[in-house]
């Protein structure tokens, strides 16, 4: 006798006229597996980069904070037994009579630096926009200080500045100016360095400006070229505009590498002379590795400082973003 195979009654349903048909329940079930695997997948690919923010972002972040929460010494850094103490260590930061030259130098080396970094890689950008024949090599040529590794940009232009045997000062003597004591002055510590930085950033700002100035259609100079507007017009009313957001996260990103600059001034000058160019960089340091009896607590609130202005700024960006993008 022939019997016809009924589905089990979990898959079976009755349709208008009678006649039991599947039920769809094994799709949804494949659906749902596959979409478990999707997540799975999502997440494997996603765990490196979770590793990695954790060990070297979250991590460090969290124990410099714990370093400015208590008072660290050599022993107890090593058995890490340090009493809590609070806001002690950003009191003694605040009441350092180093803390108001440090923060002015940090200022003014951050915002000569921005202006200057800036305004001359959007020269060079501009410049080379105009595709003549050298513009690739020339843009090469200037890429070098910034592919320099620090220590030797920095050793170079101690060089350069030496008071007795420095070219500079052997250009100035040529000329009939009498020699400037360039690191050794505290009237001109904080300026040398600030020098030697613009040099070194100059060629990051070129490079990310040109690449925006790639993505203005031509046709709009053309367009403006055709109602009479001059170099200056067409740079003020189509250039600059459109390099906005490139500008903003250029500055952005100056900003923060400014703020955090060791190698430089710490090379040439130390921060001297008597706390001439000293920043919160240098002076954070020397809290922490430059005595005989290290401050590992203030050291690291004045590095948890620099940490706040940096997320500040980068704050106002996003916000400044969103507005631009509602807008």
């Amino acid at each position: 006798m022939n019997r016809t195979t009924q589905p089990p009654d979990a898959l079976r349903v009755r349709g208008g006229n009678g006649a039991a048909t599947a039920a769809p329940f094994p799709a949804r079930a494949t659906t749902r597996r596959r979409s478990r695997s999707q997540q799975w997948a999502a997440w494997a690919f996603l765990a490196p980069v979770a590793l990695y923010l954790a060990l070297f972002y979250a991590y460090p972040l969290y124990r410099n904070l714990d370093l400015s929460l208590r008072n660290y010494t050599v022993r107890s850094f090593v058995q890490g037994d340090a009493p809590f103490t609070g806001l002690d260590n950003y009191r003694r930061v605040f009441d350092d009579p180093t803390f108001a030259p440090a923060l002015l130098h940090t200022v003014v080396f951050t915002a000569v630096c921005l202006v200057f970094q800036y305004a001359i890689g959007l020269a060079l950008a501009v410049f080379f926009n105009q595709n003549f024949r050298l513009s690739a090599t020339l843009r090469a040529l200037f890429l070098v200080p910034w592919l320099l590794p620090l220590i030797v940009s920095a050793s170079t232009w101690s060089w350069m500045l030496n008071s007795d045997s420095g070219i500079v000062n052997a250009t100035l003597h040529a000329i009939g100016i009498g020699p400037v004591n360039w690191l050794t002055s505290p009237s001109w510590s904080l300026a040398s360095v600030i020098i030697a930085n613009i040099w070194i950033g100059v060629p990051f700002n070129l490079v990310v400006l040109y690449s925006g100035l790639q993505s203005i259609p031509t046709s709009l100079y053309e367009a403006a070229a055709l109602d009479g507007a001059g170099p200056w017009r067409r740079f003020w009313s189509i250039t600059f505009p459109l390099l906005r957001p490139v500008s903003a996260i250029t500055l952005l990103l100056g900003l923060v590498y400014t703020l955090k600059v060791f190698d430089i001034i710490w090379i040439m000058t130390k921060g001297g002379p008597a706390d001439s160019s000293t920043t919160f960089a240098t002076w954070s340091y020397q809290l922490g590795f430059g005595n005989l009896l290290p401050a590992f607590g203030p050291g690291a609130a004045v590095g948890n400082l620099l940490v706040v202005a940096a997320l500040v700024f980068g704050l106002i960006y996003l916000k400044v973003q969103r507005k631009q993008a509602l807008s």
